[in-house]
């Protein structure tokens, strides 16, 4: 048996010996520990038992375990988009074709998760969704607090406040002032005596800190803010000025949109509207119309963001009266 170590070998172990000079053990010891580490399986490496654990219905219909799925695989999505966005957040090169690349993968995991919306839309039984819904009070998809992360970290928070209302505040004005106001709110409280639903004080009280810690360490360099700090030339790529109105519409427009089509589908009855299971008020709440929230208001025109997907709200409430 030729045991005679091939220099690309050797090249690697002498490479080896410097990364572990430091770490106050030789590199024997690591290689000890490689030889008796078990081999790595994908199961293990993804955790998959644990992954395919984590679905417990509430109820015995078969169709809840298709809704608790399909929302642990949007959080999941939700979480690839953050981490494309901190990186771009953390970028110091202020390159067009860095800022490009990450925006392409946020828009093709929304593009995914807009499409996949079917599975919601039509993948479920609606007689079933309405029975076991009712075991879910008061949780509610307003309560997901990696899409108000996103929110956070694409725009400053003054542009999250409903249209009606935007123009009395500016970046100027205290965080904590603004945040009191920002659309979603009105979207779980009470329209005739303003008090907060449960679900939004629940929501309200396990997230506002770390909403508020994120709004202050990105309060001047959000998405936003990124791209108005490009140099000129970056900042004037075409390429670049798509991908942030695709973001735009994907999240404020496309993603409400589906988000309405399910709630027709499910929530709309003839003899009137059924409360969604936060209490939310999803007719004046979800329509991408009403709030008009732009992440990116420099990039659109006066008349784009007065018709703002207006033309879908304006056929589906047309088609329901």
């Amino acid at each position: 048996m030729d045991e005679s170590i091939k220099p690309e070998i050797a090249e690697k172990i002498r490479q080896l010996e410097k990364k572990f000079k430091n770490s106050g053990q030789d590199l024997g010891s690591y290689l000890d520990g490689l030889l008796h580490d078990k081999y790595l399986t994908y199961w293990d490496y993804i955790h998959l038992d644990t992954l395919l654990s984590l679905q417990i219905p509430r109820t015995h219909f078969p169709d809840e375990e298709i809704f608790i799925m399909y929302h642990q695989i949007t959080e999941l999505y939700f979480k690839l988009i953050i981490h494309e966005l901190k990186q771009i957040i953390d970028d110091k090169l202020q390159t067009a074709t860095f800022f490009i690349t990450k925006l392409d993968r946020v828009n093709r995991y929304f593009r995914v998760l807009i499409n996949s919306f079917d599975v919601m839309i039509k993948g479920m039984d609606k007689e079933q969704f309405l029975k076991y819904r009712m075991s879910l009070l008061p949780a509610s998809g307003f309560q997901s607090v990696q899409y108000r992360m996103i929110e956070i970290y694409a725009t400053p928070l003054v542009n999250l406040v409903n249209s009606k209302k935007r123009a009395q505040f500016s970046e100027k004005t205290p965080l904590e002032e603004v945040y009191e106001h920002l659309y979603w709110k009105s979207g779980a409280t009470d329209i005739k005596t303003g008090e907060k639903t449960v679900t939004l004080k629940q929501f309200e009280y396990r997230y506002t800190p770390r909403m508020m810690r994120i709004a202050q360490q990105v309060q001047q360099s959000t998405i936003y803010h990124k791209y108005l700090d490009l140099p000129e030339k970056e900042k004037n790529n075409n390429n670049l000025i798509k991908a942030l109105r695709t973001f735009d519409t994907n999240v404020n427009i496309n993603w409400l949109l589906m988000h309405m089509g399910a709630a027709f589908r499910y929530l709309n009855r003839d003899k009137g509207q059924v409360l969604a299971t936060g209490g939310t008020n999803w007719k004046s709440f979800l329509p991408p119309s009403f709030q008009r929230i732009h992440f990116f208001p420099n990039l659109w025109s006066p008349e784009e963001k007065e018709t703002w997907g207006q033309q879908w709200v304006t056929h589906q409430f047309n088609t329901t009266k």
